[in-house]
Protein backbone atom coordinates (compact mmCIF):
# COMPACT_ATOMS: atom_id res chain seq x y z
CA UNK A 1 0.00 0.00 0.00
CA UNK A 2 1.18 3.64 -1.05
CA UNK A 3 0.72 6.44 1.21
CA UNK A 4 1.35 10.47 0.14
CA UNK A 5 3.27 12.75 1.65
CA UNK A 6 -0.06 14.86 2.70
CA UNK A 7 -1.62 11.38 4.22
CA UNK A 8 1.31 11.21 6.54
CA UNK A 9 1.14 14.43 7.71
CA UNK A 10 -2.48 13.87 7.96
CA UNK A 11 -1.67 10.65 10.26
CA UNK A 12 0.69 12.83 12.30
CA UNK A 13 -2.00 15.40 13.42
CA UNK A 14 -4.55 13.10 13.98
CA UNK A 15 -2.45 10.68 16.31
CA UNK A 16 -1.11 13.93 17.92
CA UNK A 17 -4.47 14.95 18.47
CA UNK A 18 -4.05 18.35 16.06
CA UNK A 19 -7.33 17.46 13.65
CA UNK A 20 -9.02 18.19 16.84
CA UNK A 21 -9.18 18.79 20.64
CA UNK A 22 -10.15 15.29 22.67
CA UNK A 23 -11.66 15.46 26.09
CA UNK A 24 -8.77 13.09 28.08
CA UNK A 25 -7.46 13.78 31.79
CA UNK A 26 -3.65 15.64 31.34
CA UNK A 27 -1.64 11.90 32.43
CA UNK A 28 -3.85 10.18 29.40
CA UNK A 29 -2.96 13.09 26.64
CA UNK A 30 0.71 12.36 27.49
CA UNK A 31 0.07 8.70 27.44
CA UNK A 32 -1.97 9.50 23.80
CA UNK A 33 0.95 11.48 22.65
CA UNK A 34 3.33 9.08 24.15
CA UNK A 35 6.15 11.84 25.26
CA UNK A 36 6.45 15.78 25.14
CA UNK A 37 9.72 17.43 24.80
CA UNK A 38 10.23 19.02 28.24
CA UNK A 39 13.89 20.94 28.73
CA UNK A 40 10.86 24.81 28.57
CA UNK A 41 8.99 23.92 31.84
CA UNK A 42 6.21 25.73 29.99
CA UNK A 43 6.09 23.71 26.79
CA UNK A 44 3.74 20.00 27.96
CA UNK A 45 1.39 22.46 29.29
CA UNK A 46 1.03 24.34 25.96
CA UNK A 47 1.25 20.90 24.09
CA UNK A 48 -1.77 19.63 25.98
CA UNK A 49 -3.40 23.08 25.58
CA UNK A 50 -2.85 22.78 22.03
CA UNK A 51 -4.51 18.71 21.89
CA UNK A 52 -6.84 18.69 25.04
CA UNK A 53 -10.56 20.09 25.40
CA UNK A 54 -11.07 22.28 28.51
CA UNK A 55 -7.19 21.57 29.53
CA UNK A 56 -6.71 22.83 32.95
CA UNK A 57 -2.89 23.13 33.81
CA UNK A 58 -3.64 21.93 37.50
CA UNK A 59 -4.19 18.71 35.65
CA UNK A 60 -0.70 18.24 34.51
CA UNK A 61 0.13 19.83 37.83
CA UNK A 62 -1.28 16.90 39.80
CA UNK A 63 -0.13 14.35 37.60
CA UNK A 64 3.32 15.48 38.15
CA UNK A 65 3.26 15.50 41.60
CA UNK A 66 1.50 12.08 41.83
CA UNK A 67 4.31 10.85 39.40
CA UNK A 68 1.75 9.67 37.21
CA UNK A 69 3.21 11.70 34.34
CA UNK A 70 7.16 12.26 34.77
CA UNK A 71 9.80 14.20 33.34
CA UNK A 72 13.26 12.55 32.66
CA UNK A 73 16.31 12.68 30.16
CA UNK A 74 15.16 10.36 27.51
CA UNK A 75 14.68 10.21 23.88
CA UNK A 76 17.52 12.35 21.49
CA UNK A 77 19.33 12.86 25.30
CA UNK A 78 16.78 15.45 26.31
CA UNK A 79 13.88 16.16 28.95
CA UNK A 80 11.04 14.95 28.06
CA UNK A 81 7.46 14.13 30.09
CA UNK A 82 5.98 10.83 29.65
CA UNK A 83 3.74 8.23 31.22
CA UNK A 84 5.08 6.80 34.38
CA UNK A 85 4.15 3.49 32.43
CA UNK A 86 6.27 4.32 29.95
CA UNK A 87 8.91 5.55 31.94
CA UNK A 88 11.08 2.04 32.93
CA UNK A 89 11.12 0.57 28.87
CA UNK A 90 11.84 3.75 27.51
CA UNK A 91 14.80 4.29 29.73
CA UNK A 92 16.02 0.55 29.08
CA UNK A 93 15.76 1.40 25.50
CA UNK A 94 18.03 4.82 25.39
CA UNK A 95 20.45 2.85 28.33
CA UNK A 96 23.06 2.50 25.48
CA UNK A 97 23.23 5.80 23.76
CA UNK A 98 22.84 7.36 27.19
CA UNK A 99 25.92 5.63 28.33
CA UNK A 100 27.80 6.49 25.50
CA UNK A 101 26.62 10.03 25.02
CA UNK A 102 27.33 11.11 29.21
CA UNK A 103 29.79 8.27 30.40
CA UNK A 104 31.89 8.19 27.25
CA UNK A 105 31.71 12.25 27.44
CA UNK A 106 35.21 13.75 27.69
CA UNK A 107 33.79 16.07 30.84
CA UNK A 108 32.95 12.72 32.35
CA UNK A 109 36.21 10.74 31.97
CA UNK A 110 38.27 13.38 32.61
CA UNK A 111 37.05 12.94 36.08
CA UNK A 112 39.28 9.36 35.75
CA UNK A 113 36.33 7.58 36.20
CA UNK A 114 35.04 5.30 33.42
CA UNK A 115 31.81 3.35 32.67
CA UNK A 116 32.44 0.62 35.00
CA UNK A 117 33.14 2.89 37.52
CA UNK A 118 29.88 4.96 37.13
CA UNK A 119 27.34 1.56 38.08
CA UNK A 120 27.77 1.37 41.90
CA UNK A 121 28.29 5.27 41.64
CA UNK A 122 24.84 5.29 40.57
CA UNK A 123 23.24 2.54 42.67
CA UNK A 124 24.30 4.69 45.55
CA UNK A 125 23.22 8.08 44.20
CA UNK A 126 19.69 6.24 43.61
CA UNK A 127 19.70 5.41 46.88
CA UNK A 128 20.54 8.63 48.24
CA UNK A 129 17.78 10.52 46.12
CA UNK A 130 15.20 8.68 47.85
CA UNK A 131 14.02 12.21 48.12
CA UNK A 132 14.33 15.63 46.08
CA UNK A 133 17.73 16.38 46.29
CA UNK A 134 19.60 19.65 44.65
CA UNK A 135 22.06 19.32 42.02
CA UNK A 136 24.36 21.15 45.10
CA UNK A 137 23.41 18.29 47.48
CA UNK A 138 24.18 15.89 44.93
CA UNK A 139 27.44 17.42 44.18
CA UNK A 140 28.39 17.56 47.81
CA UNK A 141 27.10 13.80 48.46
CA UNK A 142 29.74 12.92 45.54
CA UNK A 143 32.46 14.29 46.65
CA UNK A 144 32.28 12.85 50.35
CA UNK A 145 31.25 9.32 48.71
CA UNK A 146 34.70 9.99 45.96
CA UNK A 147 36.85 11.51 48.94
CA UNK A 148 38.21 14.31 46.16
CA UNK A 149 36.10 17.13 44.54
CA UNK A 150 33.93 15.77 41.15
CA UNK A 151 33.91 18.66 38.36
CA UNK A 152 30.36 19.81 38.03
CA UNK A 153 30.49 18.93 34.53
CA UNK A 154 30.96 15.48 35.14
CA UNK A 155 28.93 15.45 37.98
CA UNK A 156 26.20 16.66 35.15
CA UNK A 157 26.85 13.91 33.21
CA UNK A 158 26.42 11.16 35.86
CA UNK A 159 22.99 12.99 37.15
CA UNK A 160 21.96 12.79 33.12
CA UNK A 161 22.87 9.12 32.93
CA UNK A 162 21.46 7.82 35.87
CA UNK A 163 18.18 7.65 36.04
CA UNK A 164 16.73 10.22 38.00
CA UNK A 165 12.74 11.61 37.67
CA UNK A 166 12.89 15.64 37.90
CA UNK A 167 10.92 16.68 41.49
CA UNK A 168 8.48 19.22 40.97
CA UNK A 169 10.09 22.72 42.24
CA UNK A 170 7.30 25.19 42.08
CA UNK A 171 6.79 28.21 39.82
CA UNK A 172 4.44 28.23 37.30
CA UNK A 173 4.79 25.48 35.05
CA UNK A 174 6.28 23.24 38.11
CA UNK A 175 9.72 23.46 37.58
CA UNK A 176 11.72 26.38 37.92
CA UNK A 177 15.45 26.64 36.13
CA UNK A 178 17.29 25.20 39.14
CA UNK A 179 16.30 21.03 39.26
CA UNK A 180 15.79 18.76 42.18
CA UNK A 181 16.11 15.16 41.34
CA UNK A 182 14.63 11.80 42.65
CA UNK A 183 15.19 8.48 41.97
CA UNK A 184 13.19 6.87 39.63
CA UNK A 185 10.15 4.98 41.26
CA UNK A 186 9.83 2.66 38.31
CA UNK A 187 13.76 1.34 38.16
CA UNK A 188 15.37 0.24 34.69
CA UNK A 189 17.80 -2.34 34.36
CA UNK A 190 20.94 -0.70 33.30
CA UNK A 191 23.61 -1.74 31.02
CA UNK A 192 21.84 -5.19 29.54
CA UNK A 193 22.19 -5.34 25.45
CA UNK A 194 18.91 -7.69 25.80
CA UNK A 195 17.03 -5.32 28.24
CA UNK A 196 17.92 -2.37 26.30
CA UNK A 197 17.01 -4.36 22.80
CA UNK A 198 13.08 -5.14 24.47
CA UNK A 199 12.93 -1.70 25.78
CA UNK A 200 13.60 -0.25 21.98
CA UNK A 201 10.87 -2.38 20.85
CA UNK A 202 8.48 -1.04 23.37
CA UNK A 203 9.59 2.21 22.27
CA UNK A 204 9.37 1.55 18.78
CA UNK A 205 5.69 0.38 18.88
CA UNK A 206 4.71 3.13 21.44
CA UNK A 207 6.26 5.89 18.80
CA UNK A 208 4.30 4.27 15.89
CA UNK A 209 1.17 4.61 17.61
CA UNK A 210 1.60 8.61 18.15
CA UNK A 211 4.00 9.57 15.41
CA UNK A 212 2.94 6.70 12.62
CA UNK A 213 3.74 5.80 10.14
CA UNK A 214 7.14 6.56 10.28
CA UNK A 215 10.79 5.00 8.07
CA UNK A 216 13.55 3.13 10.26
CA UNK A 217 15.17 6.81 9.75
CA UNK A 218 12.52 8.58 11.71
CA UNK A 219 12.75 6.00 14.53
CA UNK A 220 16.44 6.33 15.00
CA UNK A 221 15.90 9.75 14.78
CA UNK A 222 13.37 10.53 17.64
CA UNK A 223 14.98 8.13 20.02
CA UNK A 224 18.41 9.41 18.71
CA UNK A 225 19.84 5.78 18.47
CA UNK A 226 21.70 4.34 15.97
CA UNK A 227 19.57 3.20 12.79
CA UNK A 228 20.96 -0.67 12.72
CA UNK A 229 19.44 -0.84 16.18
CA UNK A 230 15.91 0.53 15.05
CA UNK A 231 16.39 -1.57 12.13
CA UNK A 232 16.77 -4.82 14.46
CA UNK A 233 13.87 -3.71 16.47
CA UNK A 234 11.65 -3.41 13.60
CA UNK A 235 12.90 -6.51 12.34
CA UNK A 236 11.72 -8.20 16.08
CA UNK A 237 8.30 -6.48 15.47
CA UNK A 238 8.08 -7.57 11.89
CA UNK A 239 4.77 -9.71 12.76
CA UNK A 240 3.03 -6.95 14.66
CA UNK A 241 3.84 -4.08 11.97
CA UNK A 242 2.23 -3.20 8.58
CA UNK A 243 4.79 -2.30 5.55
CA UNK A 244 3.81 0.42 3.62
CA UNK A 245 5.97 2.42 0.65
CA UNK A 246 6.19 6.14 1.08
CA UNK A 247 7.07 9.50 -0.98
CA UNK A 248 10.16 8.44 -3.42
CA UNK A 249 9.47 4.54 -2.49
CA UNK A 250 10.73 5.20 1.30
CA UNK A 251 9.70 1.51 3.51
CA UNK A 252 7.06 2.60 6.08
CA UNK A 253 6.13 1.13 9.07
CA UNK A 254 2.93 1.58 11.10
CA UNK A 255 0.56 -0.11 13.46
CA UNK A 256 -2.52 -2.27 12.18
CA UNK A 257 -5.58 -0.09 12.34
CA UNK A 258 -3.90 3.18 13.34
CA UNK A 259 -5.68 6.19 12.31
CA UNK A 260 -4.56 7.44 8.74
CA UNK A 261 -7.24 10.24 7.79
CA UNK A 262 -7.83 10.91 4.40
CA UNK A 263 -5.27 14.07 2.89
CA UNK A 264 -8.25 16.06 2.42
CA UNK A 265 -9.28 15.75 6.46
CA UNK A 266 -9.09 19.25 7.26
CA UNK A 267 -6.71 20.82 9.84
CA UNK A 268 -7.18 23.56 12.02
CA UNK A 269 -4.61 26.12 13.19
CA UNK A 270 -2.56 25.72 16.15
CA UNK A 271 -0.08 27.77 18.24
CA UNK A 272 2.58 25.00 18.64
CA UNK A 273 4.76 25.36 21.91
CA UNK A 274 8.66 25.45 21.82
CA UNK A 275 10.32 22.43 20.82
CA UNK A 276 6.90 20.38 20.14
CA UNK A 277 7.13 16.88 19.29
CA UNK A 278 6.33 16.45 15.55
CA UNK A 279 8.58 19.27 15.08
CA UNK A 280 11.45 16.85 16.56
CA UNK A 281 9.94 13.41 15.61
CA UNK A 282 11.36 12.43 12.16
CA UNK A 283 14.49 12.64 10.20
CA UNK A 284 12.53 13.72 7.33
CA UNK A 285 10.46 16.83 9.33
CA UNK A 286 9.24 18.30 5.93
CA UNK A 287 6.02 15.80 6.86
CA UNK A 288 5.27 19.08 9.14
CA UNK A 289 7.64 21.84 8.44
CA UNK A 290 8.30 23.18 5.11
CA UNK A 291 12.30 22.45 4.09
CA UNK A 292 12.52 26.50 2.94
CA UNK A 293 10.99 27.65 6.78
CA UNK A 294 12.78 24.60 8.74
CA UNK A 295 16.33 26.80 9.63
CA UNK A 296 13.71 29.41 10.34
CA UNK A 297 12.25 27.41 13.15
CA UNK A 298 15.24 25.39 14.31
CA UNK A 299 18.00 28.11 15.08
CA UNK A 300 21.55 27.26 15.44
CA UNK A 301 22.03 26.20 19.20
CA UNK A 302 18.97 24.15 18.56
CA UNK A 303 16.47 26.02 20.04
CA UNK A 304 13.14 25.39 18.50
CA UNK A 305 10.85 28.52 18.05
CA UNK A 306 6.69 28.15 18.86
CA UNK A 307 5.28 27.91 15.89
CA UNK A 308 1.87 28.46 13.49
CA UNK A 309 0.21 25.53 12.29
CA UNK A 310 -1.69 26.50 9.38
CA UNK A 311 -3.49 23.14 7.05
CA UNK A 312 -1.22 21.28 9.20
CA UNK A 313 1.75 22.71 7.98
CA UNK A 314 4.34 25.29 9.81
CA UNK A 315 3.38 28.80 8.86
CA UNK A 316 5.51 31.65 10.78
CA UNK A 317 6.11 31.51 14.59
CA UNK A 318 4.42 33.45 17.59
CA UNK A 319 5.35 34.75 20.76
CA UNK A 320 3.71 36.46 23.81
CA UNK A 321 4.27 40.45 23.89
CA UNK A 322 2.30 43.39 25.87
CA UNK A 323 -1.20 43.56 23.92
CA UNK A 324 -1.63 40.21 22.80
CA UNK A 325 0.34 37.28 20.75
CA UNK A 326 2.66 38.62 17.99
CA UNK A 327 1.98 36.04 14.71
CA UNK A 328 4.99 36.57 12.19
CA UNK A 329 3.52 34.26 8.30
CA UNK A 330 6.22 33.07 6.51
CA UNK A 331 3.85 33.53 3.38
CA UNK A 332 0.64 35.24 3.00
CA UNK A 333 -2.09 33.27 4.56
CA UNK A 334 -5.54 33.45 3.79
CA UNK A 335 -7.90 35.69 5.65
CA UNK A 336 -9.65 32.23 6.96
CA UNK A 337 -6.23 31.28 8.56
CA UNK A 338 -5.72 34.64 10.13
CA UNK A 339 -9.86 33.91 11.75
CA UNK A 340 -8.48 30.61 13.37
CA UNK A 341 -5.50 31.94 14.45
CA UNK A 342 -6.40 34.88 16.40
CA UNK A 343 -9.44 32.43 18.08
CA UNK A 344 -6.47 30.51 18.93
CA UNK A 345 -4.30 33.58 20.50
CA UNK A 346 -7.51 34.50 22.36
CA UNK A 347 -7.91 31.42 24.25
CA UNK A 348 -3.95 31.10 24.50
CA UNK A 349 -3.69 34.19 26.32
CA UNK A 350 -6.37 33.52 28.47
CA UNK A 351 -4.92 30.23 29.57
CA UNK A 352 -1.41 31.97 30.23
CA UNK A 353 -2.88 34.72 32.06
CA UNK A 354 -2.81 33.47 35.04
CA UNK A 355 0.06 31.72 35.23
CA UNK A 356 2.90 32.96 32.68
CA UNK A 357 1.72 36.02 29.97
CA UNK A 358 5.29 36.31 28.67
CA UNK A 359 6.06 32.91 28.07
CA UNK A 360 9.16 32.35 26.56
CA UNK A 361 10.28 36.07 26.99
CA UNK A 362 14.11 34.89 27.26
CA UNK A 363 13.93 33.89 23.58
CA UNK A 364 13.03 37.22 22.21
CA UNK A 365 16.18 37.65 20.92
CA UNK A 366 15.40 35.55 18.10
CA UNK A 367 13.25 38.30 17.13
CA UNK A 368 15.29 41.11 17.86
CA UNK A 369 18.04 39.15 15.33
CA UNK A 370 15.14 39.56 12.60
CA UNK A 371 13.00 36.76 10.78
CA UNK A 372 11.82 36.98 7.58
CA UNK A 373 8.24 37.29 7.33
CA UNK A 374 5.78 38.37 4.83
CA UNK A 375 3.33 39.48 7.64
CA UNK A 376 3.16 40.10 10.99
CA UNK A 377 0.13 40.53 13.43
CA UNK A 378 -1.07 41.34 16.62
CA UNK A 379 -3.73 38.30 17.78
CA UNK A 380 -6.61 38.22 18.52
CA UNK A 381 -6.72 42.04 16.61
CA UNK A 382 -9.95 43.38 16.28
Amino acid sequence: MKITAHQLNRATLARQLLLGRESLDAADGVRRVVALQAQEPASPYIALWNRLSGFDPAGLDAALAGLQTVKATLMRITLHAVHVEDYRAFREAMDPTLRASRLGDSRFTASGLTADDADPLVADLLTYADRPRTAAEMGSWLDERLGAPMDPDAQRMLRQYAPLWHARTGGPWSFETRPSFVAAGTRPVLADPDVAAGGLQVLIRRYLEGFGPASVADMAQFALVQRARAKAAVHALADELEQLEGPNGTVMYDIPGAPRPSEDTPAPPRLLAMWDSILLAYADRSRVVPPAYRKHVTRVNGDVLPTLLVDGYVAGVWRPVDGGIEATAFHPLPRDAWKGLAAEAESLIAFLADRDPRVYRRYDHWWAKGLPGAETRLLPGD
